[in-house]
């Protein structure tokens, strides 16, 4: 079986759908708020475990009843809590997120525990690591502990797949050494326009251009406009999955763990990518961020679907 091994953020979500997201300094009555699992590490490694891979987390949460009902989550998705730290006194991350009626929302992550995920708690990560694995990153954690991670997965020989997100404003020298270490880059349009540093909307030119800064290939995603990516071999455009959205929380985290699962399972970066945009279209059809992820069987169906449909 492939094997994915995730370091990063553990949350708890706490959602709320709105008509309309608000304007500052305008209150908007919502419906119920709703407590899920969440965080972009979580989530990742929670999709990238239904899709089929060996996956393994690294992350932290607090000793308080949010830090129990994560654990309690994430074992019930089949993932071990032997790299789970619990920091006493700390809180368990929180993401307070808002939806409106199109599915488009807008996040506040206050980091908590996630913030005191160390490379003291990586001393387990080199034995869950091999040249066949692939480790992923992202940004809700400490930067330090992101690049410890990135130098184990390297001794190892293991590939790193970076998340950038989210970015820090501004970004800080560590971040040019991190891209240094990573195998596949992945970020939204913002973000790789920050990193890049240059206005433009050629985002193939800027997939290439982002190479330069150390990764082997960069993907871009663009929402309903699917992604771009770039590698050795050149850029590749990939077309989104049409569908009738109705939260786009997870779509992101969707596509990252497809796309890791699929590379630790010897897929070519091109397919990785392709699957991850289905992952990401399915994502969006569900409310929720964990519970919107799609299974193997889910992803399959949805793609030879979407084959047929294309073909009729």
């Amino acid at each position: 079986m492939s094997r994915v091994v995730v370091v990063g953020s553990a949350n708890l979500d706490l959602g709320v759908a709105v008509p309309h997201l608000p304007t500052p300094g305008e209150t908007v009555l919502g419906d119920e708020v709703a407590a899920r699992p969440g965080g972009k590490g979580s989530n990742q490694a929670v999709a990238a475990r239904r899709l089929g891979a060996d996956t393994l987390f690294f992350a932290a949460v607090g000793d308080d009843r949010f830090g129990a009902d994560v654990r309690a989550a994430l074992a019930a998705e089949g993932l071990p809590p032997d790299h789970l730290t619990t920091v006493a006194g700390i809180a368990t991350g929180v993401a307070l997120i808002v939806v409106d009626t199109a599915g488009e929302n807008t996040v506040v992550v206050a980091p908590g525990a996630n913030a005191r995920l160390t490379d003291d708690a990586l001393a387990a990560l080199p034995a869950t690591l091999s040249s066949d694995a692939v480790l992923v990153l992202q940004l809700e954690i400490p930067l330090a502990t992101c690049l410890a991670a990135a130098r184990h997965a390297r001794d190892a020989g293991a590939r790193v797949v970076l998340n950038a997100a989210p970015l820090p404003d501004p970004v800080p020298p560590t971040m040019a050494t991190l891209l240094r270490h990573v195998d596949v880059l992945v970020v939204n349009e913002g973000e790789a326009l920050r990193l890049a540093g240059v206005p433009t909307t050629d985002w193939a030119a800027l997939a290439a251009g982002l190479r330069t800064h150390g990764p082997a290939a960069c993907v871009i995603t663009l929402g309903e406009r699917g992604a771009v990516h770039a590698d050795a071999v050149g850029v590749t455009a990939h077309a989104a999955f049409p569908v009738d959205a109705v939260d786009t929380t997870g779509a992101g985290d969707s596509f990252v763990g497809a796309l890791a699962a699929s590379l630790a399972d010897g897929q070519s970066l091109p397919e990785a990518v392709h699957r991850g945009c289905a992952a990401g279209a399915l994502a969006t059809t569900r409310m929720g961020a964990q519970s919107a992820l799609p299974t193997r069987a889910d992803l399959d169906r949805f793609r030879a679907t979407y084959s047929e449909a294309s073909h009729a």
